[in-house]
């Protein structure tokens, strides 16, 4: 009996076991929750990288921009000329020199020397050089004025001295410019021009565009424009390639890219123009000795002549000069065709300033252009009074 003896179990411990065991055991289906839930956390993670990466792109992308607006803006002040300080306007320079006011608006400053012009047989207009102004006098004696009754009108470029900026001006305009101050000077139908150096490009223009108010012309160490589509390439390349490097690197600069010859100009990390920087390289050794000469342009005179801001004159005279013109001089029509006037051409042949052959090139393929050429001579030539009087007395016999 004791064998067969079986233990009863109550329905109470059944039930109480049953759920001892589910506690202790794992449910299949949490095993496969966890997995199922796995690949979000992994999601949410990935989320948070992209996030923090993109994050991190854009702060780049932010200081990056930032860096290139501010680098834009320096870039362009440097760039960018400064405005002009007009003579007579509040708190630029005071008007301490005739003038007159042309018909846009604009004044002209002008000097005038020797015979009354009422009184005077021959009337000169001086269109001066490059960094100069009115009040260059013609090294002629006044013995010569007397004696021949020359009355010598020069006057201050646009920009330059007290003659009001011209930020449109061009190679017809500083022509027309000439005209308008003969006109309101009473000069008469015709008169004479002598242009030193830049200057010469005004002569040129009046030469073009108003011959019928020329009786005669004469440029001294006249400046060329290197690109004037007349000249063969190879020509062209080799006066070029006289210019000493900093002085070439400032012409290409006011031809290909003017908008940045402000900035070329006025920078410090390079150097730029040679004589503005103090640099005698581009004289010739009779320039050196004519500069040891000469009592020099007093302080004041100096500063007075870019007074109203170097771009409006020097800059504007090389983007002008250097750049692209309406016309060149081989598209000129002999302006004396029955021998009324003549055109004079003088070239020192030492001139490093401008090498002489392509001027020389010009001459020979214009006939009514008179080439003088004088040895032992550079581009100051005109500082000789000697030679001044001859240019003159040249101009004139015609």
């Amino acid at each position: 009996m004791a064998g067969n003896t079986t233990k009863k179990i109550s329905a109470a411990s059944a039930r109480a076991h049953t759920r001892k065991s589910k506690k202790r055991g794992k449910s299949p289906l949490r095993f496969f929750t966890s997995k199922l839930n796995q690949p979000q956390a992994m999601i949410k993670l990935a989320d948070s990288s992209f996030s923090n990466g993109m994050l991190h792109e854009i702060m780049i992308a932010q200081i990056a921009i930032g860096s290139l607006i501010g680098f834009l803006g320096y870039a362009y002040l440097a760039i960018r000329p400064p405005a002009p300080k007009i003579c007579g306007s509040p708190g630029g320079p005071p008007v301490t020199s005739s003038r007159v006011k042309l018909s846009d608006g604009r004044h002209l400053a002008y000097k005038e020397r020797g015979i009354e012009k009422e009184k005077a047989y021959y009337k000169i207009i001086v269109s001066h050089g490059f960094g100069d102004s009115k009040d260059f006098n013609l090294p002629v004696s006044e013995e010569l004025i007397n004696e021949v009754r020359i009355y010598i009108l020069s006057f201050d470029r646009g920009g330059y001295g007290e003659s009001d900026p011209n930020p449109a001006r061009t190679v017809k305009s500083d022509a027309f410019d000439i005209q308008e101050l003969a006109d309101k000077l009473n000069l008469g139908p015709r008169f004479y021009l002598i242009g030193i150096s830049m200057g010469a490009y005004p002569v040129y223009g009046c030469l073009k565009y108003l011959p019928h108010r020329v009786s005669g012309a004469a440029l001294v160490s006249p400046v060329v424009n290197y690109w004037w589509r007349c000249f063969p390439p190879e020509l062209s390349k080799k006066a070029l390639g006289k210019i000493i490097f900093e002085d070439r690197l400032t012409f290409r600069i006011a031809h290909y890219a003017p908008w940045l010859l402000n900035w070329w100009m006025t920078q410090k990390l390079f150097p730029s123009f040679s004589l503005l920087q103090g640099k005698l390289d581009a004289l010739s050794r009779s320039d050196i000795e004519i500069l040891k000469q000469s009592p020099g342009i007093p302080k004041e005179e100096q500063e007075k002549i870019l007074q109203q801001g170097a771009h409006e004159c020097l800059h504007r005279d090389m983007m002008i000069g250097f750049g692209k013109w309406d016309f060149e001089p081989m598209n000129i029509v002999n302006p004396f065709p029955n021998k009324e006037g003549s055109f004079h051409m003088w070239h020192g042949y030492e001139d490093k300033a401008v090498p002489q052959e392509l001027n020389r090139y010009l001459a020979e393929q214009l006939p009514w252009i008179q080439y003088h050429e004088v040895p032992d001579t550079g581009h100051l030539l005109i500082y000789n009074s000697t030679l001044c009087e001859s240019i003159i007395t040249a101009l004139l016999s015609s």
